[in-house]
Order: structure tokens, then sequence, then C-alpha cells
């Protein structure tokens, strides 16, 4: 599971991530720079889409680069479903299930 960009036309489709994790639901800054998305363990059958997993938050430059872990959290399905960027692109949204208990 990695992440992807192509033109609106399906062509030109260029991989973003290359490392061992389960990447998904990337969500773009309003000023088009940074990109945020969930990070699963290599463990995680890419088929699931779990609710309550160990998971990172990470971000990267859209124009590619090394992804930066900007947090550590249980999470998974439901933790970026909505427009996760204050519009300035300065802050993020999400969705940590820490009262969990596995």
């Amino acid at each position: 599971m990695h992440i992807y960009r192509m033109k609106p036309d399906g062509s030109a489709k260029e991989q973003l991530t290359f490392d061992e994790y389960n990447n998904w639901f990337p969500h773009i800054s309003p000023d088009g720079k940074w990109m945020v998305f969930i990070s699963f363990l290599p463990d995680t059958d890419p088929n699931d889409h779990p609710p309550y997993k160990r998971v990172m938050l990470r971000l990267m430059p859209v124009a590619g680069g090394a992804p930066k872990v900007l947090a550590y959290l249980y999470g998974g399905q439901g933790t970026l479903n909505v427009a996760s960027w204050s519009p300035d692109s300065k802050q993020i949204a999400f969705v940590s299930d820490a009262e969990k208990s596995e």
C-alpha cells in the first residue's frame, strides 16, 4: 500500500512513498506544498482498513522526499476522514483512539 499521484485523466502515474509501511489516505495542504497521511505497520493487511491500530501520522513534501513522523498514535480508519488542514496550511486535525484498549 503506497501513495501515488497521477493526472486527472489517469496518465502519468507516479509513486510517492517507497518504504516498508502501508501508507494510506493522503491529504494535500491548501497551499499544495505538503501531504499528511497515515502509515500502518508492515504486518497490516493492505486490504484491511482497521480503525484501531498503532499508526504513524506522517508529513512529506508533495514534490517528494522522505516522510517525517508527526505523531505515533492509535488510529486508522477514521483518523483522517475529513479535510484535515487549516486554511493557512499550518495545522492539521486528526482523531486518535488513545482511550481504547486492545
